[in-house]
């Protein structure tokens, strides 16, 4: 693994043996390495010479090491700094990733093969941050669900411009049709793993009994129907990113499973007693609110903590109302090149109904609406009543019956209940085409609730047609 030009690595540990150990290792891999047990004589080094890789420890007595992390960004922003530390300061760990580091790798350490991988992917990183700050922009723009011009917005690319280049760990949090997806996929093909697996799993979507074996995989006979070995969502990521979406409806069993995951890389595939080990970064996302569902005892506060070490909210498209003429007019053009049509413009009642929808399922509804009204419409303008907005999603809640509605013989509620239930369910099914997805988002439930509610009264797609 040498390289053509030898990369300046600075090891600062208070520990001489690691020191030692540490520069054996890399100088085989052909990097220059300087070792430096002083954390002050290490930073006058930062600031006087340029190195393309620091590797400090995070628990040293001449200085703390969230400091000495401090003091390296200020001296030199651009600095690529990887962490190592004891579990017990795995809290502070969380706060470098958060202060700028690039990955933290734990002690003890068996081996030096992490920090070697970790030091090459860090490299590789460095190697495309240039291109990075030449192309993002559109990377992040290609498909127009990340475009406007409001000030949050702004703030998401640029966040996840910093954040693509490193390992840390992300949580998304955005209502349902912001784009979360797009953002983790943002994070993955501007990030050194983009040549690798970017695995994408619906934690809503699979039925709980099932979700154990399609994140971690099974061994034969482990359960019934197991007839072979599988392999698991998170092993076929292994080198790229893993991003779960929907993260807030893992079980609170499965919850612990994954926390060690992303603590030590190590997992075991149901009904196998051996450790596996896996190199991916982890990406989630959430449209609710997840210290409100740790409060609740939903889901576990130290998962919660490993998932956050860097956070992007995603805001509503109706905080952002000045970002809904560029998102249509971006998405009229795509679609009316795709199916060959004419419309280049909006009328004035158009782009009034488009500004003030309030838009519950915020850019995916947006888009739907325009791809819709361009599909039906062979007029150069779109008008308001070829948008057609509102529908289920402007029908409202289901509004209490007035006092003295209740028949004189009395009513079966259950019943009455169901036939609302069903009608809605209908409704949904039939205005997304009998996309369960986006049925689900518009009835403001889970995909797994929208499953068992279909099942529960004998529905599906195709019975609404």
């Amino acid at each position: 693994m040498a390289t053509a030009i030898a990369r300046r690595i600075l090891i600062v540990d208070d520990e001489q043996s690691i020191c030692d150990v540490l520069s054996i290792a890399l100088k085989k891999d052909g990097y220059h390495v300087t070792a430096e047990t002083n954390p002050r004589k290490a930073l006058d080094l930062v600031r006087r010479d340029k190195f393309d890789l620091v590797l400090q420890d995070l628990k040293m007595p001449e200085m703390d090491g969230l400091d000495l992390l401090r003091d390296i960004k200020k001296a030199r922003a651009d600095a690529i700094v990887i962490i190592m530390t004891a579990y017990s300061t795995w809290d502070r760990a969380v706060e470098a990733m958060r202060l700028g580091a690039f990955h933290y790798i734990k002690k003890p350490f068996d081996n030096n093969t992490d920090i070697r991988a970790s030091v090459a992917r860090a490299l590789r990183a460095k190697d495309v941050g240039a291109q990075l700050a030449r192309s993002f922009d559109d990377t992040l723009t290609q498909t127009g669900h990340l475009m406007g011009d409001s000030t949050a917005m702004r703030d998401v690319r640029e966040l996840i411009r910093r954040v693509a280049a490193t390992d840390s760990t992300v949580l998304i949090h955005g209502a349902s049709g912001t784009g979360k997806e797009l953002v983790a996929r943002a994070l993955h093909y501007g990030s050194p793993r983009s040549g690798k697996p970017f695995v994408v799993i619906n934690c809503g979507a699979i039925p709980e009994q099932l979700l154990e074996s399609e994140v971690f995989g099974h061994m034969r006979g482990s359960f019934t129907g197991a007839t072979g070995d599988k392999v698991g969502l998170l092993e076929t990521a292994a080198g790229g990113t893993f991003f779960l979406d929907e993260i807030s409806e893992m079980s609170l069993q499965l919850q612990v499973k994954l926390l060690r995951a992303i603590e030590e890389r190590e997992f075991k595939p149901v009904g196998s007693a051996q450790t596996r080990t896996v190199d991916v970064r982890f990406v989630t996302a959430t449209n609710r609110e997840l210290p409100a569902e740790v409060k609740n005892g939903r889901f576990r506060q130290d998962l919660y903590y490993r998932l956050n070490v860097i956070a992007i909210h995603i805001p509503p498209l109706k905080d952002r109302r000045g970002d809904i003429p560029i998102l249509a007019g971006t998405f009229l053009r795509r679609f009316s090149k795709e199916m060959g049509k004419n419309a280049t413009s909006f009328t004035d009642a158009g782009r009034d109904a488009l500004e003030r929808h309030d838009w519950p399922g915020n850019v995916r509804e947006l888009e739907n609406a325009v791809q819709r009204a361009v599909a039906l419409c062979d007029a150069p303008e779109i008008d308001a009543r070829d948008l057609d907005i509102g529908g289920l999603a402007a029908a409202g809640p289901v509004q209490a019956a007035p006092a003295g509605a209740l028949p004189e013989d009395g009513l079966d509620l259950d019943r009455t209940l169901a036939e609302i239930e069903v009608g809605y369910l209908k409704e949904a099914l039939k205005k997304t085409g009998g996309n369960y997805t986006q049925a689900a988002q518009l009835l403001k439930m889970s995909l797994r609730s929208l499953r068992y509610k279909l099942q529960k009264y004998g529905l599906d797609k195709d019975s609404v047609q």
